[in-house]
């Protein structure tokens, strides 16, 4: 497969502390990696440095072919790479038709579309993740379950190419849970995106992904197949734990 995304050796600091140290890891066309590790490894920052929220102190990043990593997040955007977050951050007095039509308009080679389009476009994305009934509410009014479908929408309505998904599950009953897994795999299979999945809960990654990434410290702890991780050695001691098989 080809790679999508080449990171290599990037790091940042905090004040004097490395919060990401020389990391190197592929993304790979039309797969889901998963990237895992404890509170406080690092893994937020990755997402950060990686869609330009921040900038990187060293280190490289590509996207399809593209040296991207001086490039700000609304350019990254224009390539084909959107994220969600896992706290949402809806704008709270648009609509949820707005608030998709917003995102429409601001994703990949869509420099001359009319709002008007975009709110017509909206529409597909809103009916997509059940929320079409929910388009004229104000986004502070969608309870949680909701706030987070409208995440995946705003994030599908630029149409990446490679979506980063933040912890959807935090947050949600069991049965959300499930509803989020199957909508975001028929969003991959869909529309043929390639998925960076950041989760803690593994039962979620063993079953949804190709691949995963440990990291601990900002530093790569293992890589490899779901049952190569968690069966590392560094990746329990570090993460998982003795017992984790009896709470994932």
């Amino acid at each position: 497969m080809a790679e999508i995304m080449k990171i290599r050796n990037i790091s940042k600091n905090f004040g004097g502390i490395a919060a990401v140290k020389d990391l190197s890891f592929d993304i790979y066309e039309g797969e889901t990696l998963g990237f895992i590790g404890p509170n406080g490894a690092g893994k937020s920052t990755v997402v950060n440095l990686l869609s330009g929220y921040l900038d990187t102190d060293a280190g490289s990043i590509e996207m399809n072919g593209m040296d991207i990593t001086k490039m700000k997040p609304y350019q990254r955007a224009h390539l084909g790479l959107s994220r969600t977050y896992q706290i949402p951050r809806p704008f709270p007095e648009l609509t949820a038709l707005t608030s998709v039509a917003t995102s429409a308009i601001c994703g990949k080679k869509r420099y001359n579309q009319s709002f008007e389009d975009s709110l017509v476009e909206a529409t597909h994305y809103l009916e997509f993740v059940g929320l079409f009934s929910k388009r004229s509410i104000l986004a502070r009014d969608l309870t949680f379950y909701e706030l987070r479908m409208l995440e995946l929408a705003r994030a599908l309505a630029t149409t990446p190419r490679l979506l980063f998904i933040d912890e959807v599950m935090a947050g949600l009953n069991p049965g959300e849970a499930k509803d989020a897994i199957r909508m975001i795999e028929r969003a991959k299979n869909d529309f043929g995106i390639t998925i960076f999945w950041i989760e803690h809960v593994m039962a979620v990654l063993m079953e949804a992904a190709d691949r995963i990434v440990a990291i601990n410290h900002g530093e790569k702890l293992a890589e490899g197949t779901p049952e190569e991780v968690v069966n590392n050695e560094a990746v329990i001691e570090a993460y998982l734990g003795r017992g984790w098989k009896t709470y994932a």
